[in-house]
């Protein structure tokens, strides 16, 4: 199986996509995206016409959007397939906090920061309160979702957690949990203490310096 994955090692939904990768220990071909180049984004749009990353590339077969990444990953290749249990309860568990973290998390979290990102003039001050506030109604979700539980879905590592962690990650640091949600808090250490994602953030760490700040 040749595998190509095209990502930028800062990309949240990249993260999610190499924790997969790393936790299963799945060779791939690593293609490093500057959309910044107009020759990287042009080759990119013509796999993908929608220019959204990640991408992977198997046997030539192009497979957008990290939740179907990992759903391909979980059933062509068998040391993967922990990503989705097979009982149809547990797997519908496994996606519907896959679901949460992308929708109510991670979509938030892109909201504080792509505004960061606008000139002041075009800045969205309503919409950036929206995006706190629905993060506060997920982080206390979370919080009461995590009891007598060591992962998001269950005692499993599962792609739910893939998910969570880009995702609370990078909205800790943009809307800090604080000390009103310490099961989350721990939850986050533990998805950082992950071999997994741990590798993911030291190759991330050189390019920190382009997160926006306030």
């Amino acid at each position: 199986m040749t595998l190509e994955l095209h990502f930028h090692p800062l990309a949240s939904y990249c993260h999610k996509v190499l924790i997969a990768l790393y936790e299963s220990e799945i060779a791939f071909t690593p293609r490093l995206l500057d959309l910044a180049d107009p020759a990287a984004a042009a080759a990119h749009v013509a796999l993908w016409p929608v220019g959204k990353m990640p991408l992977l590339v198997d046997a030539g077969r192009v497979v957008p959007e990290s939740t179907i990444i990992l759903e391909h990953l979980a059933t062509t290749i068998p040391r993967a397939s922990w990503l989705l249990p097979a009982e149809p309860e547990a797997a519908l568990e496994t996606r519907l906090r896959d679901r949460f973290f992308d929708l109510y998390v991670h979509t938030p979290m892109q909201k504080i920061v792509t505004d960061r990102l606008r000139p002041a003039s075009s800045r969205d001050p309503y919409g950036v309160d929206e995006a706190r506030k629905q993060l506060g109604v997920a982080y206390a979700m979370i919080e009461r979702d995590l009891a007598g539980r060591s992962w998001a879905a269950g005692e499993r590592f599962t792609m739910a957690d893939c998910a969570a962690a880009p995702a609370l990650f990078y909205a800790d640091l943009v809307a800090p949990l604080g000390g009103d949600h310490p099961r989350a808090r721990e939850y986050l250490e533990r998805l950082k203490g992950r071999p997994s994602y741990a590798r993911v953030l030291r190759e991330a760490e050189p390019y920190f310096g382009h997160f926006p700040k306030e």
